[in-house]
Parts: structure tokens; C-alpha cells; sequence
């Protein structure tokens, strides 16, 4: 008896210098069989020496030490412990009490959160917002239950001296989720309510910050129906009642209004979002649509989008023999100013290809190709004072931005042996992006990239050397300037005595044009090597060389090498 008391006391206490620990409190009355303390961690030290005639500002030497330890106490908590050690200075860090804690005890279906924690329950009501109070989960099994209740907000008051500091009013929030969840069908609801602290002393200071106290009522309603086999429907709806100034007179309703403490200055915002997935045979087809209405808020997330309506469409399927080809097709719709209130709206359209083509087993292919459009409109007070016709000035306040990228990739394994494999492959990529308004791309608002790289791999299994090679060039123009960089490289890698030594060598030249003129030459020398003892002992050591060779600048060269000890245990 006195055993186990003592091993909840010291449970108790060390899980209070904890930021968040998740104890299984089914495991608990096994406590005392397990290992009372387990260590483990490492060790590592090393030295990095530093020549040349860059003026990098680094030392020419700097030591390290460095180590970890974590202590597990009866295989449930973990205190860790770390720190290391320089001639820049030295460090500690050690367990203390933070700022905020966390307890997720588990037995069985149900899971705990105490302390300063976050739930999810939907993007529409409790979005991950952070609360000090407690919280619970039951899964009983298809019915799931959550319920949460603490303050979102600490009271903050305006501090002259910091007025990056935003003041709030104390915010304490409550909420529940039922789900039930069936192999046919599923539905759920979900409230979450919030309300400020209406504290008069704040008012006068608050009031001329433009804040003032709020509550909040959010409801949600979501279904799930297999309405024939292989097609489902999801669906969400959502209401957020919000208060923007609970000091507002009550507002003369029903008996629903009444206990909702619905006021003047409340407001209703309406959110809904459907999918319909259907596979049929080989194909899989998707329909999505979402709309929020302008003002749409609730006091569970730190931020919130609100007006705008989308729809997304995907397609994906597989052709020909043995599906050796597959397609994949998305395209999305998104525009706001839902209430015509705004001067400005806007529009964006997203779609994408992606088409994978492996006609053997040694060759494989991709394209993926996506654009991104979003239009602007906007509507100034004057279109209206100096129109003549309505077709006046349709486009002069239209913008247009565009952005396509194009990827595409070929690799080809032409020998594959027990002992030997050898492949190329070729890599491009495009992107191009422009601002235009009234149909005329804007000077300097043009922009691209072109990347591209040529490989050849060799492997010579037995020995356990790699080579590898490539050829590298980039293009790019912005602002009416072309530059390219071009440049080779070539690596080896190799492994001796069982796997336990491992070495590497590489160089990389690469040159840059600007304007059809040479403005850098850059030469890297790599090469580096481990060794490994008894699986706790490993020795490293690495030297980097480099060349730089900048136009009306000084050419300069520079090492770096690194030898470095690591032990585990």
C-alpha cells in the first residue's frame, strides 16, 4: 500500500512539470510492474574549423557538446533534459512549470483534456481555439461525444506603454458534439456558445478602441448518406447567432430568442457545405459546394473567411492495360461580395491535370499541369458620376492575375541486375505568372521560371558504391531581365567493412548569366565520411571547398571541416 501511494505521488508530481503528457489510465493499476525509471539519450561533441578569405564573420574554430536525457518514469511520463555547450556560450534546458499545461488522461472509450487545451468540432462553430477548463471524448462506440467548457480569453487590459498588446474582455465558452456514426449513414450536432465579461471599468478605454464585449451561439447540423453503393452525400449546415455588443437591449422574439439572449445588435449567419462522391467502376467522381455568408463569425476560431461561395469538380481515373495510365482532373470556382455591398469582388478559378503513364516496369512518367486566375473588379463612386452608357469603362478596373505551372518527369531504369542498376531521368518545370487589366499584361507584372535537370545513376549493389550525375539549369525573367544558371555535378557514395563505414565525395560547378553577361562562377568540393561502432559510437568527419568567382568582386575561397563525436544510450 505504502508502494503504491508513493508511485502516485511521484506520478503526480512529475506530470505537473509537464507542458502536455497523455497517460493511459488503464495502465495504471500495472504501474508498479513496469520499470520504475528508464534512461536514455545522447551524447555528441565535435569541432568545426573554418578557412579562407570570405568575409563571413565566422570564428576559424568552435567547439560543441551537446547532450539529451529523458527520464521515463514507469513507462508512463517523460522528463527530459537537454543541453549544450559552445565557445559562442552555453545553454540548459530543464523541466520547470510553463505557462501553460495540459493532462489528456485515457481509460478505455474515454479521453480527458484538462488544463490549457483545444478541441475540434467543426471549421463552423469550435475550430481548434485554445482554452484553459476541461474537455472529454467518449467513444463508446458509434456514438461519439464531446464536451468542453473553460475561458478562451484572458482579460487583458489596454497598456499605454504596449499598445502592440491587443486588450480583450475575459471570454468563458462551452460547447457539445453528438456524432453517431453508422456503416449507412451518420449525423451530428454540435453547439458552442460563448460570451464576454462585460466588466464597466473597461468600458470608457474599450469602447474608444472600437472593442466591445461579444457573445456568440453557434449551432451545427452534418449528414453523411450512402444514397445508392458507391455514392455518398455529406452535408453541413451551420448558423453562428452573434452579439457584437452584449450591452445592446434584448430584442422583443420568441421564447427560443429569449433564451439565446438574442439582442439589437445581433445578427444570423448562415454556412453550408455538400459533397457528392461517386465511384463508379473505375472512376471516381466528386462534386463539391460551400457558402458562407459575409460576416459569418464564431468566437471558437482565431480567424475566420467569410463571403464567398465555391464549387469544386474532380475526376480521376485509370487506362488502358492493366491501368498503366492514370488521370486525375480538378477544377474550382470561388467568387464573394455575396451581398453586392463591396466596391471591390473578386473571382478566382483553380484547375489542375495530372496525367501518370508507366507503359513498363522500368519506365515511369508524370505531367501535372495547374492554373490559378483571380479577377478583380473594381467599382469607384466616379464609374458612376462619369458614366455615359453602361458599357463605359467595362474593363478599366478589371484585374486579371494568372498564374500556370507545368511539371513533368521521365525516369528509365535501362539495367536492372542483383548486381548492378543504372537509370536516367529528366526533370522540367514551368511556371509563368502576370497582372493584366483591361486584357494587356502590366509592365513588369510578368514573370517566369524554367527549371530542369538531366540525371544518370549507377549502383553497383554488391560493392555498395553509388554514382550519381546530373546536369542543372534554370532560366528566369522578371521585371524585363533574363538570367540562367547552368552548372554539372557528380557524386559518389560507398560503403566498406559490413555497412559500418560510410564515405561520400561530390563536386558542382554552376554558372550564372545575367543579360547575356557571366556574373558568377561557383565551385563546391564536398566529401565526408562515418564510422560506426556497436550501433552507440559514431564518428564523423566533413570538409566542404568553395570557390566563388563574382563579377567586380574579389575571388575567394573557403573551408570548412568538421569532426564530430556521437554516443547513445
Amino acid at each position: 500500500m505504502i508502494r503504491k501511494t508513493t508511485i502516485l505521488i511521484v506520478f503526480n508530481v512529475f506530470t505537473g512539470l509537464l507542458f502536455a503528457q497523455q497517460v493511459d489510465l488503464e495502465k495504471i493499476g500495472k504501474i508498479g510492474s513496469n520499470k520504475p525509471i528508464a534512461i536514455s539519450g545522447g551524447l555528441s561533441a565535435g569541432n568545426v574549423f573554418y578557412g579562407g578569405n570570405q568575409q563571413s564573420g565566422r570564428q576559424d574554430w568552435t567547439y560543441y557538446l551537446n547532450g539529451t536525457v529523458n527520464f521515463n518514469l514507469f513507462g508512463q511520463v517523460n522528463i527530459p533534459l537537454s543541453m549544450n555547450l559552445t565557445n559562442l556560450g552555453a545553454n540548459l534546458s530543464y523541466p520547470s512549470l510553463p505557462n501553460r499545461l495540459s493532462f489528456h488522461p485515457t481509460y478505455k472509450w474515454v479521453t480527458g483534456h484538462i488544463g490549457d487545451v483545444s478541441m475540434n468540432f467543426s471549421s463552423y462553430t469550435l475550430s481548434g481555439h485554445q482554452f484553459t477548463g476541461a474537455g472529454v471524448d467518449l467513444t463508446p462506440g458509434k456514438l461519439k461525444i464531446g464536451v468542453m467548457g473553460g475561458r478562451l480569453l484572458k482579460r487583458v487590459e489596454y497598456d499605454v506603454s504596449n499598445p502592440s498588446v491587443m486588450p480583450n474582455y475575459s471570454r468563458i465558452g462551452a460547447g457539445v458534439k453528438v456524432q453517431y456514426d453508422d456503416a449507412k449513414y451518420s449525423v451530428g450536432m454540435i453547439y458552442f456558445g460563448a460570451k464576454d465579461k462585460a466588466e464597466s471599468s473597461m468600458f470608457q478605454t474599450m469602447d474608444s478602441l472600437g472593442i466591445t464585449p461579444m457573445q456568440n451561439n453557434a449551432f451545427s447540423w452534418n449528414a453523411t448518406l450512402n444514397l445508392i453503393k458507391n455514392m455518398n452525400l455529406t452535408v453541413e449546415y451551420a448558423i453562428s447567432l452573434l452579439t457584437r455588443d452584449s450591452r445592446a437591449p434584448e430584442e422583443d422574439g420568441s421564447f427560443i430568442d429569449g433564451i439565446l439572449g438574442r439582442k439589437t445588435s445581433t445578427s444570423a449567419y448562415h454556412a453550408v457545405n455538400a459533397r457528392l462522391n461517386y465511384q463508379l467502376q473505375k472512376n471516381t467522381i466528386g462534386i463539391g459546394y460551400e457558402r458562407i455568408d459575409p460576416g459569418y463569425k464564431t468566437l471558437g476560431a482565431y480567424y475566420f473567411n467569410n463571403d464567398y461561395e465555391n464549387i469544386t469538380l474532380n475526376f480521376a481515373r485509370p487506362f488502358l492495360k492493366n491501368d498503366k495510365a492514370n488521370v486525375a482532373v480538378s477544377f474550382g470556382a470561388q467568387h464573394d461580395n455575396l451581398d453586392n455591398t463591396k466596391e471591390e469582388s473578386s473571382e478566382k478559378y483553380v484547375g489542375s491535370v495530372n496525367l501518370n503513364y508507366n507503359p513498363t516496369e522500368n519506365l515511369q512518367t508524370s505531367l501535372n499541369f495547374s492554373t490559378f486566375q483571380s479577377y478583380r473588379n473594381i467599382k469607384s463612386q466616379f464609374d458612376y458620376i462619369n458614366e455615359t452608357s453602361p458599357y463605359d469603362n467595362m474593363d478599366t478596373l478589371r484585374f486579371v492575375q494568372l498564374t500556370q505551372n507545368l511539371d513533368a518527369s521521365i525516369m528509365y531504369t535501362f539495367k536492372k541486375t542483383e548486381k548492378q542498376q543504372q537509370r536516367i531521368n529528366l526533370n522540367a518545370s514551368y511556371q509563368e505568372s502576370a497582372d493584366r487589366q483591361g486584357g494587356i499584361s502590366l509592365p513588369g507584372n510578368v514573370s517566369r521560371f524554367l527549371n530542369s535537370a538531366l540525371g544518370y545513376g549507377i549502383q553497383f549493389i554488391p560493392q555498395g558504391i553509388n554514382i550519381t550525375s546530373s546536369v542543372n539549369a534554370s532560366y528566369n525573367y522578371g521585371g524585363a531581365i533574363e538570367s540562367y544558371t547552368i552548372g554539372p555535378m557528380i557524386g559518389v557514395t560507398a560503403s566498406f567493412f559490413k555497412k559500418k563505414l560510410t564515405a561520400g565525395a561530390s563536386t558542382a560547378y554552376n554558372m550564372n548569366i545575367n543579360e547575356g553577361n557571366v556574373q558568377a562562377k561557383v565551385l563546391n568540393c564536398r566529401a565526408n565520411a562515418s564510422y560506426r561502432i556497436k550501433k552507440r559510437h559514431n564518428f564523423n568527419a566533413s570538409i566542404v571547398w568553395q570557390n566563388r568567382d563574382i563579377k567586380d568582386k574579389k575571388k575567394t575561397d573557403a573551408v570548412t571541416a568538421t569532426v564530430a563525436y556521437t554516443y547513445s544510450f
